[in-house]
């Protein structure tokens, strides 16, 4: 027969065990798993790979636009800011992209892509499109909100970053892109 305080130490030394068990696992984690990429100027851009809406192919950031200056930006169409810039990202686009300028435009409308490709078709918008219904995007980047853009050098790491809507095609964003792809 066990006595009380038998059983009370067996308790306790279960619940110290336990206890003991958690903190050994809290630090394994903390030393032991890799660190979160930090987008942040100067850092490779966080990988990803989304759906295309006009064609349903996977594109993955660094399989497709390596070796291009590449405007990443993350927004939705029901964001009015996102909409307001649009029209600039489309003519510093079409200014630059037979020189290697490239913008990928990543919705995180999590409805049907055909909202979205209607969106682009009615704004006249010819740069890729892609759609992250999960929103993991924003996790990726640890953006704040939408619309927030990523401008990358040919090697992938982020030259600048712009929290709100940005009007692309002014003198300081052309000037950033000339210098990144080589013409400053």
């Amino acid at each position: 027969m066990t006595t009380p305080a038998a059983g009370r130490t067996r308790q306790w030394i279960v619940v110290i065990s336990v206890a003991a068990a958690l903190g050994v696992a809290a630090w394994a984690l903390a030393h032991f798993t890799a660190p979160r990429a930090v987008a942040q100027v100067g850092s490779p851009a966080p990988a990803f790979t989304l759906p295309d809406v006009r064609t349903g192919d996977s594109v993955s950031l660094e399989q497709r636009y390596r070796g291009h200056v590449t405007l990443v930006n993350i927004w939705a169409t029901w964001c009015i800011p996102c909409g307001e810039e649009m029209p600039s990202m489309q003519r510093l686009y079409d200014a630059y992209r037979d020189r290697g300028f490239r913008v990928v435009a990543t919705s995180i409308d999590q409805g049907d892509p055909s909202g979205v490709l209607q969106y682009a078709n009615r704004h006249n918008l010819t740069f890729d499109i892609l759609q992250d219904r999960t929103m993991r995007i924003q996790e990726t980047y640890q953006t704040l909100g939408v619309p927030e853009s990523f401008l990358l050098d040919r090697n992938g790491r982020i030259a600048y970053i712009a929290l709100g809507a940005e009007t692309w095609d002014a003198p300081d964003h052309r000037q950033r892109v000339e210098h990144l792809l080589g013409n400053p």
